[in-house]
């Protein structure tokens, strides 16, 4: 009869295996053990194939074993027994045993992806921000604007900047002499400045669609292709419209209006199209830089999709979603994931007052963003009046519903658009931002 105390050694015994620290009886007795278990997998499987003298050996050396084990024979004497009954599984395991090394790759590579699929589907999940409704939170895809020559990276630099952090470097030189314009306006547009919508290839083999921007020198064109959601505005606005200050569009919408009714621009045809084009001031020559700028990913992060099956969604937490059942949204981006922050739950009122958000007619709570923007601190720029939250208005949520709005509040086209997300369509939380390696990688906030 086993005693109290042998669970209690037969544990130790087999921690000491798996560092190495245990004696060769105990190894070759988890090795038998190993052996006993393939030797039930091939009899189960192959009995009804085999000859009868075939299935009386396998059953021998199995039992043979067996009884080697009960007898606890050291482990030169049970190598041997072992031995004999690999050689019969050898010419008894038909597909089982032995396996060829496609087979067990093919095998190692199947489990792998069902245990990842079942993780992603359950409980965690990677996901990439390509937007910037969530700055400076997170990152969407972002550039980074070298003034001068002297200032872009150096080609190693850039190779390390590519590791850490995305970066995929732009370079756009002069086709000739002249004045650099910039065409605003166009169908395709995701902004103000002028693109069109072109097939392209990421990672040089999938194929995807790109935005491609016109800047043009003395009617000469200089072209560059972006990803969709690349905010191409933030790189026009700090090259040449803003004058060192923080990335706006609204300040952007309004810089160039000035130019326009100031009669700071030309008309050219672009892509077969006759359009306005801003002065920007600055001359080149031809060779000479025009631009210059890194397209740096944006941020990527776990999210947790186990949670909220026990607990509900608290206000203030980062908040992502399906936007398959929000009509306006489905219609132009498709069956999508999105990430906002959650402001309110059923039954709250929400209002926006001056720059900060109100939720049952107090000041909101649960994120140090919502003080961070009503105050206007950093890089936080207010929340916006707009659409269902416009001056004066107020939105109360529906049961099963709930109201998510970006921490980039002029720059995001959130609930304020397009109303509620259904409680059904809830994904989950950020959990922790792996890549790229910024100060906001680590736990998502």
């Amino acid at each position: 009869m086993r005693t109290q105390g042998y669970p209690f050694v037969w544990f130790w015994k087999k921690l000491l295996g798996l560092i190495g620290l245990a004696d060769a009886d105990t190894k070759m007795r988890d090795n038998a053990a190993n052996w006993l278990e393939l030797a039930e997998k091939v009899w189960n499987f192959r009995r009804d194939q085999l000859i009868a003298a075939e299935s009386a050996e396998l059953l021998a050396r199995t039992q043979d074993v067996r009884q080697k084990l009960k007898e606890r024979v050291p482990a030169e004497k049970l190598k041997l027994t072992l031995e004999s009954l690999e050689d019969v599984l050898r010419r008894t395991g038909g597909a089982i045993y032995p396996k060829g090394a496609l087979v067990e790759n093919v095998e190692f590579f199947l489990v792998a992806a069902i245990v990842i699929l079942g993780i992603r589907t359950y409980f965690v999940q990677p996901f990439k921000i390509p937007t910037n409704s969530m700055w400076p939170t997170y990152n969407g895809m972002t550039p980074e604007i070298f003034a001068k020559p002297a200032d872009e990276p150096a080609a190693a630099v850039e190779a390390l900047r590519a590791v850490a952090f995305g970066a995929w470097p732009h370079r756009l030189d002069a086709a000739s002499d002249g004045e650099i314009l910039v065409p605003i306006g166009g169908a395709e547009s995701r902004g103000i400045v002028h693109c069109r919508i072109v097939p392209g290839r990421t990672w040089l083999i999938f194929p995807t669609k790109l935005r491609e921007y016109t800047i043009l020198v003395n009617d000469q064109p200089t072209r560059v292709r972006v990803p969709l959601d690349f905010d191409f505005d933030w790189v026009m606005a700090q090259a040449f419209f803003m004058n060192g200050e923080n990335y706006s569009q609204r300040k952007l919408i309004t810089e160039i209006e000035q130019r326009l009714k100031a009669g700071e621009f030309e008309v050219r045809v672009v892509d077969g199209e006759r359009m306005r084009c801003i002065r920007t001031g600055r001359r080149v020559r031809t060779g000479e830089r025009i631009l210059a700028f890194d397209e740096l990913t944006g941020d990527q992060l776990f999210v947790d999709r186990f949670s909220y099956h026990f607990v509900k969604p608290a206000v203030g937490s980062g908040f992502v979603f399906r936007t398959g059942n929000i009509k306006s949204l489905v219609e132009d981006y498709g069956d999508q994931y999105f990430v906002k922050r959650l402001v309110g739950t059923p039954g709250d009122t929400l209002e926006v007052q001056g720059t900060g958000l109100m939720r049952n007619r107090a000041p909101i709570t649960g994120a140090d963003t919502f003080a961070a923007n009503a105050q206007r601190l950093g890089k936080y720029p207010g929340y916006v009046a707009m659409g269902l939250l416009a001056p004066g208005m107020k939105v109360t949520v529906p049961e099963r519903n709930y109201f998510a709005m970006g921490d980039n509040s002029p720059n995001s086209q959130d609930g304020r658009y397009w109303g509620f997300v259904p409680a059904k369509d809830v994904v989950g939380r950020p959990l922790f931002v792996y890549f790229p390696f910024t100060w906001h990688w680590g736990p998502a906030r």
